[in-house]
């Protein structure tokens, strides 16, 4: 009995990394993603002497139980999103907003959970640009089975027949489905930026210079980095801004000052990004948010910094040189202090 599941699970877990990036598409979550697939692949071990190679591949076989369980999830969610979905840009003045619950935003995901290392550098750029946090929410803006038929058919290149047969449906009714769900991302505003690289040095170059302005807190340096139009967000808060005017604005507040903290490189969302650290009571270096860059035309045209460091530790693993994910000292939301804002 032992060898036999052992078996089944060897053949399951090969397709792990890619049922994650397919149900993060649809759900917007890594913590609903990991999930999603967790009760996948038990549902298919259970049931995996029922199975029959004659009806569907295995691939198929997966992916039409993870889409029914995302389809359940979705039934009892609303869309999720990101800040600028949510409000109006901010202003300088008073108030930073309120903070919306997790259920309300886009969360970002680790790349090595959703990206298939062995592909090809060009498919590789292609499953970088889809996980991209302006892309997963753009999605969240399709009906559900739209959802799933963009992805399989433009996203993972599937035929029409193979997601006709997986959604069980007709092949004139995925094509259906596909023509209105392109139609409705065309109508988005989706935040510019181009596939991240990491082996362009044109990138490369950007990316250090910002992160030597931004640990030598020169605002001077670091603004002339990013877009005239470049936007920033820090979720769960609400508050946002547009321009690269009222970004200056917001980091040159004393209230604001990120003096003392440092960039430590990761990966997610298929983009350049960074835990920010601050230096604790004791001089440790702490977690204080997760930043994830667009970068566009040479320039960053959108910085998001999650703040919920404490949930996505145990999803990321801590930053080194920090504490360990039981011990990890976390910068608490009550304790934050940023710039003064209106909407």
């Amino acid at each position: 009995m032992a060898k036999t599941l052992t078996s089944e699970g060897f053949r399951l877990e090969p397709f792990r990394a890619e049922l994650t990036g397919y149900c993060y598409r649809m759900l917007g979550s890594g913590f609903e993603a990991e999930d999603a697939v967790q009760e996948t692949l038990l549902r298919a071990w259970r049931s995996f002497d029922r199975y029959d190679e004659r009806r569907a591949s295995l691939r198929t076989w997966l992916y039409r139980i993870a889409t029914n369980i995302c389809l359940d999830m979705l039934r009892s969610t609303q869309r999720r999103a990101v800040a600028m979905d949510l409000r109006r840009a901010a202003h300088a003045g008073s108030g930073i907003g309120e903070s919306a619950p997790e259920r309300i935003w886009i969360q970002p995901i680790p790349d090595d959970l959703v990206l298939p290392m062995d592909s090809d550098p060009e498919g590789l750029a292609v499953q970088r640009e889809t996980i991209r946090l302006a892309f997963v929410a753009a999605l969240q803006h399709l009906p559900p089975r739209q959802r799933a038929v963009l992805i399989l058919r433009d996203v993972l290149c599937w035929k029409a027949e193979e997601v006709a047969h997986l959604l069980e449906t007709t092949t004139a009714s995925v094509t259906s489905a596909l023509q209105r769900a392109r139609a409705t991302l065309k109508t988005i505003d989706v935040m510019p930026g181009n596939p991240f690289l990491p082996s362009d040095p044109t990138q490369q170059e950007l990316l250090t210079r910002y992160c030597d302005a931004f640990e030598r807190h020169d605002i001077a340096a670091l603004i002339a980095l990013i877009h005239e139009d470049a936007t920033m967000s820090m979720p769960p808060l609400t508050w946002w801004l547009r321009g690269r005017d009222r970004i200056r604005q917001a980091l040159l507040d004393p209230n604001a000052s990120c003096q003392g903290a440092r960039l430590v490189p990761t990966a997610a969302n298929g983009s350049p990004a960074f835990w920010q650290t601050r230096p604790g009571p004791d001089g440790t270096d702490t977690p204080f948010g997760l930043v994830i860059l667009d970068v566009f035309e040479g320039l960053i045209s959108n910085i998001t910094t999650y703040l919920n460091t404490d949930r996505l530790i145990p999803l990321f693993g801590s930053p080194p040189h920090s504490p360990d994910d039981e011990t990890a000292s976390v910068t608490p939301m009550s304790s934050l202090t940023l710039p003064r804002v209106s909407p």
